[in-house]
Formats: structure tokens, C-alpha cells, sequence
């Protein structure tokens, strides 16, 4: 199994209970505090920008492992790394059970709607990625443009090339550059095109549905207001849209969208060796700095068994998701006791086939058969799944990310103002050539 859900039993280790505890409690302390506060929002007239929990939580943790008035070790970066690869493992988890309910919405999705998903998956490697080339990105290059790299991509990345990648490190800085920024660019980009007039609202509404909720909505605060006659209407496509995006696109993304992006990268850059030379100098001299780094204390292995690693994070999301539903309600510990045998099976099954068909896949056809219309069990399946607030889990997840993140930040720091026009371009590509092709479509089945 890749290393992004197995890291967490990999060798025995010697290292003490401080290290496995300090950064759990830590996690415990940040996301409960964040959490509680909820999502700040500020108006900027044209959109709203709304930064939620999770990213705090990401920038407290990043804060907190850098600080050196009570230093977090090297083990305690890679504790907190393991945790985070068994909370990613469970958000997609928690992903699946939200695909069977949609599957009869799916199955009834006109043409237009299918075939601009094309748009959505390749926009950003057809105009993004070769701009990250051109700013010598490296390989990070590979992570942060074959998606939109919203949740589901830290486990199809980290299962394909582990979470101490240059990969892996391009999807952290897409994230945070897309939570913080995306819903902005997507609203400036949905009001200058809607504002020329060149396409239909409906194709408009259809490009918007990215995968992301923010973003979506951002989107189609612009369309609605310049046609407020088909409002009920748009609605109604971007939020298909959008569901019809996070379904495809951890398919997609594992067995056509990331392999055809590291084709294309390695297509762009085999014919440059001085562009090749100089993005491997700048990684070696990256990869240097974070070994002086790490190397501040004992070379100790450091494991986190899977059984203690559920648990922890278990813990973690049952408090989250409590404070975020406002009162303790039994269904959230009955939905991550469903989350933590679901993964542990698509884990166990991933390593039966070799990683042929990676967990993420696995987590994602078991929740889909269990929360399907036919399931016997899916009314229990729903009431549990839905208890667990997803931001709740995605803040759990990059807070454990932050807590880790001092042990990349030479290589985060290398990739640095870069990741603004690649983020940027991504956006704006993967919802051009979504409205492109739905517009196209649009035309020839109407």
C-alpha cells in the first residue's frame, strides 16, 4: 500500500509517548478552538471570501511546529505526517457515502452535463501545467495542476507518490491556495465572461460547478445576477454539476487525469536539460535544508500503528463534529465507527490486489454500494455519514497537515509565489473549457 494510508505501520519504533501525545493533544486543542469559532467571512462587494476552520487550523499547526519556544521534535513532524495520511484515508471514506444517494441524479444528467466534465478534469493540464513548467515548479508541478486539488486529491497523490513528495507538496499549496483564494477568482472570472454575453447561462452554471461548494457558489452569485429569469435554473445545473465533478473526479483523477499529467510533464521537460538541471538544483538545495533540519535530533523510526492511529483520529473528528452540530449527538460516534471499518476493508483490499485498484478507489465503491438506493442498509448508512460534519473531518486533516508542515517548509518556501498565477490559471482554465464544451454540447442535443 502507498504510503499516504500506510505510513501508519510501517516499522517498530522507539520513540517515546511524548511524541505520539504532544502532537494529538495539540491537534485536540487547535481544531476544537477553531472550530468553535466557525468560518470568518469578509465582503469584497464583487464576492465573499471565507476562510473556514480548516485553513486555520492549517496555519496554527504550521505556526505551532516552526515555534521554538517549546520545539516540536522531527518525530513529532512525522507523528503528526502519519496521522494525517490515516485522516486522509478516512475523508475519503466519509467521500464514498455521499455517492450512492447522487447515483439515480447521475444516471439522469443530459450529455451536456457529462461531457463538460472533460473541461473540469483536463482545463488545468492543458493551461496551467505548462505554465508551471515555465516557473520551474518541479515535479510539485505534477500535484498541483492534474486537479483542482480539493480533498479527495491528498490521497490519490500521497497513495501514487507518498506524502514526503515533491508531488504531494504541489497539491498542499494548490489547496490552500484555492480555499483561500478560489472562490474570488472564480467569481471575477464568472463575471467577465457572463458580462460579453458569448454564452449560454446554462453552460455558464455548468463550468462554476468545479467540485468545490465555495467556489460554486462564488460562481453563481455572478451568473444569477446578471440573469436572475433562470436563477431556479442555474441553480439547479451548477449544484449537479458540481456533485457530478466530486464523483468523477477521484476515478478519473487516479486512472487518467494525474498519469496523463506526469506524462505531459515529463513530455515538456525531457527535450530541456538546462530547465531540468536548474529545477534540480533548487529541489537538492530544498531537500538539503529540510535534511539539517530533521537531522536537530536522533535518527529514531518512527511508527504509528494503524489501530492507534484510527483511533486518534477518530477521537479527533467525534469532538470536531460535535462542536460543529453545536451538541453531542450518538450518530457521530456510530458514523466514525462506519468510517474506520470502511477504511480499514479498503485498505486491507487495497494491499490484497498489490495496489493495483489503490484504497482510495476501494473506499469509495464500498461507500457508494453501501449508501446506494439498493442497499438494504442505506437509511443507516445516511444517518450516520451525515452526522459527521465534513469540514469538521477536513479540519482535522490539514491541522494534522500544519503540525507536519515544518519539516517541508524549504521545499513549500521553494515553491512559494509561484503556486498564485498556476492556482489562478487553474481556476480559470478548468471553468473556461467546462462552459466551452457544455455550450458545444448544448448546441448539438437542444
Amino acid at each position: 500500500m502507498a504510503p499516504s494510508t500506510t505510513a501508519t505501520d510501517t516499522v517498530a519504533s522507539r520513540f517515546t509517548p511524548r511524541d505520539l501525545w504532544l502532537p494529538a493533544l495539540t491537534a485536540l486543542l487547535v481544531t476544537a478552538v477553531f472550530q468553535f469559532l466557525g468560518p470568518w467571512t469578509v465582503s469584497l462587494g464583487f464576492a465573499k471570501l471565507t476562510v473556514y476552520p480548516m485553513v486555520w487550523g492549517l496555519l496554527a499547526g504550521a505556526v505551532i511546529s516552526a515555534q521554538r519556544f517549546v520545539p516540536f521534535t522531527p518525530r513529532m513532524w512525522k507523528v503528526a505526517d502519519r496521522l494525517m495520511a490515516t485522516a486522509v484515508a478516512m475523508l475519503v471514506t466519509l467521500l464514498g457515502f455521499t455517492i450512492g444517494p447522487n447515483l439515480p441524479t447521475l444516471a439522469k444528467a443530459g450529455p451536456a452535463l457529462l461531457l463538460q466534465e472533460v473541461g473540469h478534469l483536463f482545463g488545468t493540464i492543458a493551461l496551467a501545467l505548462p505554465i508551471a513548467v515555465l516557473l520551474r515548479m518541479g515535479r510539485a508541478t505534477v500535484g498541483a495542476t492534474f486537479a483542482i486539488d480539493r480533498e479527495a486529491s491528498f490521497a490519490i497523490v500521497g497513495g501514487k507518490y507518498g506524502t514526503d513528495s515533491e508531488e504531494y507538496r504541489g497539491v498542499m499549496s494548490m489547496y490552500v491556495f484555492g480555499t483561500m483564494f478560489g472562490a474570488i477568482v472564480i467569481a471575477l472570472a464568472a463575471s467577465t465572461v457572463t458580462s460579453l454575453n458569448l454564452f449560454d447561462p446554462q453552460a455558464l452554471a455548468m463550468g462554476v460547478g468545479v467540485g468545490s461548494t465555495s467556489m460554486m457558489a462564488a460562481g453563481l452569485a455572478a451568473i444569477t445576477s446578471a440573469h436572475p429569469e433562470m436563477a431556479d435554473q442555474v441553480k439547479a445545473l451548477a449544484t449537479t454539476s458540481n456533485m457530478i465533478t466530486m464523483i468523477l473526479g477521484t476515478y478519473v483523477g487516479v486512472w487518467i487525469a494525474l498519469p496523463l499529467a506526469d506524462k505531459v510533464y515529463k513530455l515538456l521537460t525531457r527535450k530541456h536539460p538546462v530547465h531540468a538541471a536548474k529545477v534540480a538544483s533548487e529541489v537538492t538545495a530544498a531537500a538539503t535544508a529540510s535534511a539539517r533540519i530533521q537531522a536537530e535530533s536522533e535518527d529514531v523510526p518512527v511508527t504509528v500503528s494503524l489501530p492507534v492511529g484510527m483511533g486518534i483520529v477518530a477521537g479527533l473528528g467525534v469532538v470536531t463534529a460535535t462542536i460543529a452540530a453545536g451538541r453531542f449527538d450518538p450518530q457521530i460516534i456510530v458514523g466514525y465507527v462506519l468510517v474506520v471499518v470502511v477504511a480499514l476493508l479498503a485498505i486491507g483490499l487495497g494491499r490484497v490486489c498489490r495496489d493495483r485498484i489503490p484504497m482510495i478507489i476501494w473506499a469509495s465503491l464500498i461507500g457508494t454500494a453501501l449508501s446506494s438506493p439498493w442497499s438494504p442498509v442505506q437509511h443507516a448508512v445516511l444517518k450516520a455519514g451525515t452526522s459527521i460534519n465534513f469540514l469538521s473531518l477536513c479540519c482535522v486533516v490539514l491541522t494534522l497537515g500544519g503540525l507536519a508542515m515544518a519539516q517541508n517548509i524549504p521545499a513549500l518556501r521553494r515553491i512559494g509565489w509561484r503556486i498564485v498565477p498556476v492556482g489562478t490559471v487553474a481556476i480559470i482554465a478548468s471553468f473556461l473549457l467546462a462552459t466551452v464544451i457544455a455550450e458545444f454540447a448544448l448546441g448539438l442535443w437542444h
